[in-house]
């Protein structure tokens, strides 16, 4: 397996930190290939700007953006760290979806038709560990637009037996440290099983 794990939170210290650590030690369990990328640690500049938006529909990114996209195409596994903020991604990690899940990279448009053709075909599984303040029953009251992204939007792009999995924590704001660390151990678990 070679898995590309996205973290995406600002905080060092968080929970969802602790998340990414426990990832990490599931898929070296599981015997994985990793490569990890750390959107705040690094600085990702996540605004899809004009010249972004003029060349959208000419294949690959801007230099800056190689290595990401070169991960991308990498692996066969893809893991989103992350919290789930007003129902959806952070703005950094939708930025890096925007960005990097380009024409040329994620998909293609050829000439004189309307359908965009797959292009991470060599993802064949999609994990999205993340944190939701509210309870389930709020998140699908929401209509889980986070989640949709991850099982719809994104898995459509990837190998036409994509699977995702979603291991998520909801209700953290009013969880105990208990809760916490009983999510912690289930999400090392379920990566130590892909």
């Amino acid at each position: 397996m070679k898995a590309l794990v996205v973290h995406c939170h600002p905080d060092p210290g968080s929970l969802v930190a602790a998340a990414r650590d426990r990832v990490l030690a599931g898929l070296d369990r599981a015997g994985a290939q990793v490569r990890l990328t750390d959107l705040y640690a690094e600085g990702f500049d996540p605004c899809f700007d004009e010249h972004d938006r003029r060349t959208h529909l000419q294949p690959g990114v801007v230099a800056s953006l190689q290595r990401h996209a070169d991960d991308l195409r990498w692996c066969d596994t893809l893991v989103l760290v992350y919290p789930t903020w007003w129902s959806g991604q952070p703005a950094m990690l939708k930025g890096w979806i925007d960005r990097v899940w380009a024409c040329g990279i994620a998909w293609d448009l050829p000439p004189g038709t309307d359908r965009l053709r797959p292009g991470l075909r060599n993802v064949r599984r999609i994990v999205a560990v993340t944190t939701h303040g509210s309870p389930k029953w709020v998140n699908a009251l929401e209509g889980e637009a986070g989640k949709r992204t991850v099982t719809r939007a994104l898995r459509v792009l990837c190998h036409p037996l994509c699977r995702t999995t979603w291991v998520a924590l909801y209700g953290v704001d009013r969880s105990t440290p208990d809760q916490r660390q009983a999510w912690l151990e289930r999400v090392e678990q379920r990566l130590a099983r892909l």
